[in-house]
């Protein structure tokens, strides 16, 4: 395989051809992708950029490189990891509980909020989910996803990772910021929830690409009473 230096930098082609490959399964979680010189064969460039390359899926939690042993596929999320952080849902379903998703509904909007301004200038898609923890209401999400993404028509879809969705279609995430305050959510939402009007821990997520811009936008309200947020930082 050829590649095109006027294509960007030879070692970040190598990272996303590698890192697609891992996502789409070609490459299984647990399993050791191809030896430094049988990538250096296939992409015809020098042991120096297939070692950046994976260097760089290791910090973005994708892989591990063990010596004498090879490098290892650790996870195949579009979104391997915030910062250094567990997934909360990956703490939940490690410490045993049974989490669920079910897609309430995807509606287009028109008028969004004047911090998302930025995210679509014809209006933006609303995905509307609801968690449960241990069959019962947990997390009520709405993610904001500009209308220019073509969205898929079988609902089963919106139950998965809407980040690998998102990679599909070509969205590369760069970085995240979550806001979280206390908040009374819409009634509606706290039906949803199954409980009275009461204020609830609400998380903000604004996803970012490699061109800094906003390409997603979450607002969450969580049941606290039901179990903490926790984040967990490997070091």
């Amino acid at each position: 395989m050829k590649l095109n230096l006027r294509q960007g930098s030879l070692y970040l082609q190598v990272k996303d051809i590698l890192k697609e490959r891992i996502i789409n399964g070609q490459y299984p979680k647990n399993s050791l992708i191809p030896s430094e010189p049988e990538l250096e064969k296939e992409f015809e460039v020098s042991k120096i950029t297939i070692r950046r390359a994976v260097e760089q899926l290791a910090q973005e939690g994708y892989v591990e490189k063990r010596s004498g042993i090879g490098t290892t596929v650790l996870a195949n999320q579009a979104v391997s990891r915030l910062s250094k952080g567990q997934r909360f849902t990956e703490y939940l379903i490690g410490e045993g509980h049974q989490l669920g998703k079910k897609l309430i509904e995807v509606t287009k909007v028109e008028d969004i909020l004047p911090s998302i301004s930025d995210l679509a200038g014809d209006g933006a898609y609303c995905v509307e989910r609801l968690y449960t923890l241990n069959e019962e209401p947990y997390i009520h999400f709405r993610h904001y996803i500009p209308s220019s993404i073509s969205l898929p028509n079988d609902p089963n879809v919106f139950v998965n990772s809407l980040y690998d969705m998102l990679y599909q279609e070509g969205i590369r995430f760069f970085r995240f910021k979550d806001e979280f305050s206390v908040a009374v959510p819409e009634p509606a939402i706290a039906e949803m929830l199954e409980i009275e009007l009461q204020p609830l821990l609400q998380r903000e997520r604004f996803s970012y690409d490699e061109r800094d811009k906003l390409v997603e936008y979450s607002v969450a309200y969580y049941r606290t009473d039901i179990h903490k947020y926790i984040v967990n930082f490997n070091v």
